[in-house]
């Protein structure tokens, strides 16, 4: 699904009722009776002018073989939606490049009015759904597309909670700044996936400081889940010290934790298999990049529980509770993930979004296509992919498109 906002110029005030009222149904209908949309939406005859406008450029579409006449709504729609609170918010502003390519996410670049760039998070689950092993087609059979919807906003709204309550207790984390639907955005961070770096000056310091931040989650009750070099950003900050009447320059690196959706509790059935993966994917990725191995065994799940509220820390497993994500959330997204195989978005040992897949796998996604109701020649393309660098990041403002603009007829 590719994220175009070239579309929200000609939506008129009707098209944004007919869209929200397909939405509104969506929460008691698969598809959603025309009729109802009418309803819902208050437009009742004129309604058909703004189903038309928004089938045509994929943001509902009309399901093959329905007992009745009805449509339902699109990720493009749901993109839309998000897209159109964030503007009335004054969230964001405008719309820049895509900077990545998650297994089931994509990342880009916004900004709000004053400039100031951001990074909206858009999670799509189900878009790997047939690239996974054939046993999980039993699953997969029984999944709808508004419950990958649905899974997608349960991964948004847990991610954005996770990263609020550890930002609030201070980890290493960006600044979640809003939520709506299945999307987030967060404050820009100028550094560099682990993954991309070839050396570092301190091996054994950036290690140990991993390694602390593993055992200082288990302190709050946490295991990330997917601790990898897909998921920290090393940060570089140069610091200028004085000795002897001269100014020396020294870098400090910084990780930043990134990628929370399948972050889980101490308590969890499986949290030791977790806890030890987290820790076995930070020691492989030293041995292997860096040529580090350390002298010390462990950390071991035995050691991180010792850990578990000590200096009167808060549970942070039990207060994200206690603010809205519930544990039957936590079940419903996790048995999803366990079905398909996703374990984050950083997995590296599973099959990513970006790589090139096989003649089988092209055909089911073009099938997902098609029963996504979603046309061939779909209004634009995919912004084009930029690297993770500033002076990339930096050139993307000026291929931003207005999202206040964008609402407004096109006058070029």
């Amino acid at each position: 699904m590719r994220l175009d906002t070239k579309a929200m110029r000609y939506l008129t005030a009707e098209d944004w009722r007919t869209l929200t009222a397909v939405e509104t149904g969506s929460r008691n209908h698969e598809v959603v009776p025309t009729p109802l949309i009418g309803q819902i939406s208050g437009l009742r005859g004129g309604v058909h002018k703004s189903i038309s406008a928004l089938a045509k450029i994929g943001l509902i579409a009309r399901l093959k073989n329905a007992k009745y006449d009805g449509y339902r709504l699109t990720y493009g729609g749901l993109d839309y939606l998000a897209l159109n609170t964030y503007r009335k918010r004054k969230d964001v502003y405008s719309v820049g490049n895509q900077i990545g390519v998650g297994k089931e996410s994509d990342i880009f670049v916004v900004a709000d009015e004053q400039g100031v760039q951001r990074v909206l998070k858009i999670h799509r689950l189900g878009r790997i759904s047939f690239r996974t092993v054939k046993a999980n087609r039993d699953y997969l059979r029984n999944r709808s597309s508004g419950s990958w919807m649905y899974m997608s906003r349960l991964a948004a709204l847990k991610e954005y909670t996770f990263m609020t309550a550890l930002r609030e207790n201070g980890f290493p984390v960006p600044e979640p700044l809003a939520q709506s639907r299945h999307t987030i955005v967060m404050s820009l961070i100028d550094a560099f996936p682990m993954r991309q770096i070839s050396s570092v000056p301190d091996p054994a310091s950036l290690y140990a400081e991993l390694i602390s931040m593993i055992l200082r989650l288990a302190q709050y009750g946490l295991i990330h889940g997917d601790f990898n070099e897909f998921n920290i950003l090393i940060k570089e900050e140069a610091k200028k010290e004085f000795q002897e009447d001269k100014e020396t320059e020294s870098i400090t690196l910084t990780p930043i934790l990134i990628d929370f959706p399948q972050m889980v509790s101490v308590d969890h059935p499986n949290a030791e298999y977790y806890f030890d993966r987290d820790v076995n994917c930070i020691k492989r990725f030293f041995e292997r990049r860096f040529h580090f191995t350390s002298d010390e065994k462990g950390p071991h799940f035995a050691d991180a529980r010792k850990l578990i509220g000590k200096d009167g820390v808060a549970r942070l497993d039990v207060s994200v509770e206690a603010s809205g994500f519930s544990k039957k959330m936590a079940k419903e997204l996790e048995a999803y993930m366990k079905a398909v195989g996703v374990d984050g978005d950083g997995d590296p040992e599973a099959a990513r979004g970006d790589e090139e897949s096989g003649d089988e796998d092209e055909d089911e996604e073009e099938e997902e296509r098609e029963d996504d109701g979603e046309p061939e020649n779909e209004v634009g393309r995919q912004a084009e992919t930029v690297e993770g660098n500033s002076s990339d990041l930096l050139q993307a403002k000026g291929k931003e498109n207005s999202l206040a603009k964008l609402q407004i007829s096109d006058q070029t």
